[in-house]
């Protein structure tokens, strides 16, 4: 599957890479070179309520192999190649004045999993970047049921309402840009709500790095993402 580094060949060759040029909201390839901080469709019909996505892969292939083995599967030692990955998805909008922030795991969760894997890529990256780990700031405050499955309206009823600032924390992040980590992003209603949070607590801006993206344009890709 892969190693600290990198993938073997046959993987390599199965992943479906997010290039340039792309979407310069929701990070989404283009067919060909439409210019610097150019709008998709999509995101012109419904602009995100966070800045930028960008995104490794497509959640196919290797990269959906990859994404389960590391989160289900017990190989934790794929956050290192992921996180590295993601830091280069990610480059335009990561650096030293970043907040590196993960989607939070509901505790009860976080007991049955036993790590948070948006947790231990955010803690690549923020290492990667030079930015600040803070895993503490956004909290899951209900245990909301799996996303998987959901369709997109269910899920964004699934998270409102979830996600909290602890406010003892409110200084780190308060006029800060903020990167909010997570592995895989579907309809985009986590990350949604998180970015509310985050906004409303006070920080200047939300960009979001995922290590995989779920296109409905593509066979299967999972559902359609909904900002």
């Amino acid at each position: 599957m892969g190693s600290d580094d990198g993938l073997c060949p046959v993987c390599w060759h199965g992943m479906a890479f997010i290039e340039k040029p792309v979407c310069y909201r929701l990070g989404t390839p283009f067919a060909y070179d439409v210019g610097e901080e150019t709008w998709s469709p999509r995101a012109i019909a419904s602009p995100p309520v966070f800045d930028r996505l960008r995104s490794v892969a497509f959640y196919e292939g290797s990269a959906q192999r990859l994404v389960l083995a590391y989160k289900f599967g017990g190989r934790r030692e794929l956050a290192r190649p992921m996180g590295k990955w993601m830091c280069n998805a990610g480059r335009e909008f990561l650096g030293p004045d970043s907040v590196i922030i993960p989607v939070p795991l509901h505790w009860a969760r976080l007991v049955s999993r036993r790590f948070n894997q948006a947790a231990t890529l955010a803690q690549v990256i923020a290492t990667g970047c030079g930015g600040t780990y803070q895993p503490d700031i956004l909290k899951r405050r209900k245990r909301t049921r799996r996303q998987v499955g959901l369709p997109a309206k269910e899920r964004q009823k699934n998270v409102r309402s979830a996600f909290g600032v602890d406010k003892n924390r409110l200084d780190r992040l308060e006029g800060r840009h903020v990167v909010l980590i997570d592995d895989v992003i579907t309809t985009g209603a986590t990350v949604t709500a998180c970015t509310k949070t985050l906004l409303a607590a006070g920080a200047a801006s939300v960009d979001v790095l995922t290590f995989a993206l779920a296109d409905p344009a593509r066979s299967d890709a999972g559902q359609e993402i909904h900002p």
